[in-house]
């Protein structure tokens, strides 16, 4: 009984490995069922068992995905503070990469015409990364976020922008200018007349301008 649970729990493992990659890379409605068992190596009717529907499906590979990045952002967080971060996400390396990339940049339009319980997931998971970097703003930050929300509006945008347009060095430029929009954001406000103060970001902001 032992062996018969681990052996279905790696099948369903290997189903969701595949699904989260092929969603992000190819879309959903692109992505059909017999094409995701296929390239996980297992018969059509092997899916059921495991999952209802291709929507409950997508309920948990967004899940999934969410939770991944999650985790991504606190590693970021902790080795380099928010500007680490936003690097991260506007690398050329997730730019070429959305079969392993941000699930809110790959399939946004589709997630929006999903069952409302994939939206509510989608929403809840969404949140988590908010507060993230809403706690990682500097201190006295008005309206942690809703600067918070800016940031991954232009991270998003940026990243779906570069990914979109025919050239690289176009697509190098977005990113670059994504960056910029959402260090600036990230900057705290001073006094009126006066030159906030310095911090991780506005000094990785200044390094990269004069390279």
């Amino acid at each position: 009984m032992r062996y018969e649970k681990s052996r279905k729990d790696a099948s369903r493992s290997r189903i969701m490995e595949v699904a989260t990659q092929r969603f992000r890379g190819d879309g959903i409605a692109a992505s059909g069922l017999a094409s995701i068992m296929s390239d996980a190596g297992l018969t059509n009717g092997a899916f059921y068992p495991h999952f209802p529907s291709k929507a409950a499906l997508v309920r948990e590979c967004v899940a999934a995905a969410l939770e991944g990045q999650s985790g991504q952002i606190a590693q970021a967080l902790a080795s380099g503070g928010l500007a680490t971060a936003i690097d991260a996400y506007l690398s050329a390396q997730h730019r070429d990469n959305p079969g392993t990339g941000c699930a809110s940049a790959a399939l946004l339009p589709e997630i929006a015409r999903e069952q409302p319980e994939t939206r509510q997931l989608y929403t809840e998971r969404l949140m988590t990364l908010v507060r993230q970097v809403s706690a990682a703003l500097p201190p006295h930050t008005s309206d942690p976020e809703a600067v918070a929300f800016g940031i991954f509006a232009t991270l998003i945008g940026a990243l779906q922008l570069a990914r979109a347009v025919e050239g690289g060095d176009l697509s190098d430029r977005i990113l670059a200018a994504g960056a910029d929009a959402a260090r600036s954001m990230a900057q705290p406000r001073g006094a009126a007349g006066q030159e906030p103060p310095e911090t991780d970001i506005t000094i990785a902001a200044k390094t990269e301008r004069e390279r």
